[in-house]
């Protein structure tokens, strides 16, 4: 549901080059610990008169910075969720507008130009602004109610430090600015166009073989999250590609441009980055009713994007995951039903190649930029979508156009999860669900009844023949021809195991009667693989402290199913004879106060670049296709400019090119090569992150456990061993006694760098530690309580 410090390296480029932001940054840096507190500081306390109200509601924080808000209409009670959103979550929300309407460069100036262009040429405001008209009239009314809550905060007059620095005011928010960021989420969580990308190098390279090589299937014997026995074994999976089309160099740059300035946003296709949930049934657990967890992985970024929220109105009692800018609770519980999401990454993107005589519409965008002049942009848009290879230029070749679901008019997913919201038993969930569009995602549900179920919903295309792996002509042979219909979409109820778990793994088997995706769309098995063998390990009686233990894990299965490969390598000095005997006997538990996790993380960055001699720099295996690669000698590990001829060495080449870089960051010495010397969370600031005059004030880090595909995955970035994904919020609902359900954010509620709850929960979330997840105001602690009463 993802963005690495700022937008990334474009506005590190404004620290490093535009004499406004020095000049700027300077006069912030002896200011803003003066004013910052005095001008940005909520009220917490007291009570304000604001219109728009029907009646009072009260906000009342807890310990932790936490609003518990009681209302006598839930339309006030999502009012005051909009007032104390902006009131803590300001620059977060109006940035995340910024980003989806293209409109950075007014801000942050010329830097931020390519993000701009690429997000005006996708379209994600003109999709966003199709989604109001076709929500029910009761979404319409809480977002309307939302609105009123977010301009009533904006007009008491407090600035966050961001506005201050960048020296701008915001404008009121709109009704679209409510739905308007769930595209940017559909677009971080959904589609395959850089595998699209990636995928046509490979072919037109290394062919066939070298995509088996580099993206290596899903293997056979991976856990699905459905089992055979509960589908129906009807219809068909269509294989095969046929009838693709071959990019341009000059195309694939186009596209390749794209997903960079994704990537500056911190939307990007990460190894590794997924989620976790899982819904154990009663029959398994110590109190006979379900426990539901989930964990999604995501950019971990500050200020964090969840925002944790107790609402209640007559009706709607939702208590879990917000995310500032939207009118609900996103992951959570109410009185009666619990939900959790991963990320399903169903095939929901095609690249058409347009054929000369194609007809296109065309509009003009004009992108303001700070200390600049405008710029025009052209984008075209064909009956597939907009054209994303060329930037307005009328000579590039061949276009191409992309299809995607959440570029459709008329996505109702907010209505799905205002229904989410409100739902009381499993018939409420899936007529919520029937309204979801984009993302697709892993629902587990529990209830107090003791049920527990299961559901990916989404508009999946159909495609007649092919498998949406490679781009395909646009000349009207590769169409799809429907969406699979709700009832076919993947799911059970009460299952007869009593566990249901997901980690963005393969859905179905092949029985399944439709194509979710071709084999290389999941995520690697280790997650999964790790979850299921924890909890069945306990076939009954499970508890809550069990399932956090879950939660929490750091063995690597990666780690065991490559050691005989690494561990028979042959060392080349003494340094790397001195890593293979510390790696012996490594139970895979990746701590911070290990040390075979340093080697072994920093030996496997190098294998994962294995097959950039063929394909460049920035290519990145999975673990999965490396394993695969040392298991068959496989022809990526060759490398000819390097003399290199065979894994074996591969293997000791990448081992000694890792033990002297961690040589040169940490001494000579590797049995002082712990883990938490280097592998750090980095929750850094969007804007700042990269600003070195302001990236201590608005940046966090500290070292954490955990690894690549770790059940509590923390990945390391490569060249930094920075960990920049990972569980941005934990939750465990308990439905014996929901009140005694937790959860936790990544980082703290607030968004001022000097405010008391910017990151509070960090420390809590790095020691596997939890906030109680009730509604009941003993658990609660010391609190602050804002009523909020009706005026005009």
């Amino acid at each position: 549901m993802a963005r690495r410090g700022s937008v990334g390296h474009a506005v590190a480029g404004i620290g490093r080059g535009l004499l406004w932001l020095v000049l700027i940054v300077l006069a912030a840096v002896l200011g803003v610990v003066i004013w910052a507190r005095a001008t940005s500081t909520p009220q917490t306390s007291g009570a304000v008169t604001l219109g728009g109200l029907s009646g009072p509601a009260t906000v009342t924080r807890d310990q932790w910075g936490v609003p518990h808000i009681r209302a006598a209409s839930d339309e006030d009670a999502v009012y005051a969720l909009g007032y104390v959103h902006w009131q803590d979550r300001a620059w977060q929300m109006d940035f995340q507008r910024r980003v989806v309407a293209g409109r950075l460069s007014e801000v942050l100036g010329e830097p931020a130009l390519a993000q701009d262009k690429f997000l005006r040429t996708w379209g994600f405001q003109g999709a966003a602004e199709s989604v109001l008209p076709a929500l029910s009239e009761r979404s319409r009314s809480l977002v309307r109610a939302y609105t009123a809550g977010v301009n009533a905060a904006m007009a008491r007059g407090k600035v966050a430090p961001e506005f201050r620095i960048l020296g701008y005011t915001p404008e009121p928010w709109q009704e679209v600015d409510s739905v308007s960021w769930s595209k940017l989420m559909a677009y971080d969580l959904g589609g395959n166009m850089d595998d699209e990308v990636l995928n046509t190098r490979v072919m037109q390279r290394l062919g066939q073989q070298g995509l088996d090589e580099v993206t290596a299937p899903y293997p056979a014997d991976g856990p699905t999250i459905l089992s055979g026995d509960e589908l129906a074994k009807t219809g068909v999976r269509p294989d095969g590609q046929e009838n693709t089309a071959t990019l341009t160099d000059s195309a694939l740059n186009a596209l390749r441009a794209h997903l960079n300035a994704a990537r500056e946003l911190g939307l990007q296709a990460v190894p590794g980055k997924g989620s976790n949930d899982w819904v154990i049934g009663g029959s398994r657990t110590a109190s006979g009713k379900p426990i539901l967890a989930d964990d999604p992985h995501l950019a971990l970024t500050s200020p964090m994007l969840w925002y944790l929220a107790d609402i209640q109105g007559p009706t709607l009692k939702a208590i879990g995951a917000s995310i500032p800018g939207l009118p609900a609770i996103v992951i959570g519980r109410n009185e009666r039903v619990a939900w959790g999401v991963t990320n399903t990454n169903p095939d929901v993107q095609d690249l058409y190649i347009e054929p000369a005589d194609a007809s296109f519409t065309q509009r003009q965008e004009t992108i303001r930029v700070k200390g600049g002049e405008d710029v025009t942009l052209t984008v075209r848009t064909s009956k597939h979508g907009p054209v994303v290879s060329d930037a307005g230029a009328s000579d590039v070749g061949p276009r191409v156009a992309l299809k995607w679901t959440a570029l459709q008019p008329g996505d109702t997913t907010m209505d799905a999860f205002m229904g989410l919201n409100y739902a009381q038993n499993w018939e409420d969930f899936k007529t919520a669900l029937t309204r979801y569009v984009a993302p697709s995602q892993n629902f587990v549900y529990a209830d107090v009844d003791g049920n527990t179920g299961y559901y990916s919903p989404g508009r999946v295309p159909i495609r007649d023949g092919w498998d949406g792996s490679l781009p395909v002509s646009g000349d009207g042979s590769r169409e799809w021809t429907g969406y699979i219909p709700f009832g076919g979409l993947p799911h059970t109820y009460n299952p007869a195991d009593g566990l249901v778990v997901t980690a963005n793994n393969k859905v179905v088997p092949d029985s399944y009667a439709y194509n979710l995706g071709n084999e290389r769309n999941w995520a690697e098995p280790y997650r999964a693989a790790r979850i299921t063998e924890l909890l069945t390990a306990k076939p009954d009686g499970l508890t809550v402290q069990d399932v956090k233990a879950v939660q929490l894990d750091t063995v690597s299965l990666v780690w065991q199913d490559m050691k005989d490969a690494l561990l028979a390598t042959q060392p080349d000095g003494d340094l790397s004879r001195q890593a293979l005997e510390l790696l012996r006997g490594w139970d895979g538990n990746e701590r911070i106060d290990a040390v075979a996790p340093t080697i072994f993380e920093a030996w496997l960055m190098g294998l994962q670049k294995m097959a950039q001699d063929e394909l460049g720099n920035g290519t990145t295996l999975n673990s999965l296709s490396v394993l695969k690669q040392l298991q068959a000698d496989g022809e990526l590990c060759r490398d000819e400019a390097a003399k290199i001829q065979n894994c074996a060495a591969t293997l000791t080449a990448s081992l000694k090119t890792a033990v002297d870089d961690l040589s040169a960051r940490l001494g000579t010495d590797p049995s002082a090569w712990t883990y938490g010397k280097l592998h750090h969370v980095a929750s850094n600031h969007r804007a700042f992150g990269n600003v070195k005059a302001l990236a201590w004030l608005f940046n966090h880090s500290a070292p954490t456990n955990g690894g690549t595909n770790t059940v509590n995955v923390a990945r390391p970035e490569q060249g930094t061993f920075n960990q920049t994904h990972g569980p941005s919020y934990r939750q465990i609902i308990d439905l014996s006694d929901p009140n005694k359900s937790v959860y936790i954010g990544s980082l703290g509620q607030g968004g001022n760098p000097l405010g008391a709850h910017v990151s509070d929960q960090q420390p809590l979330w790095i020691a596997g530690e939890y906030l109680p997840m009730s509604t009941d105001e003993k658990d609660w602690g010391a609190v602050k309580t804002l009523t909020l009463t009706p005026g005009k």
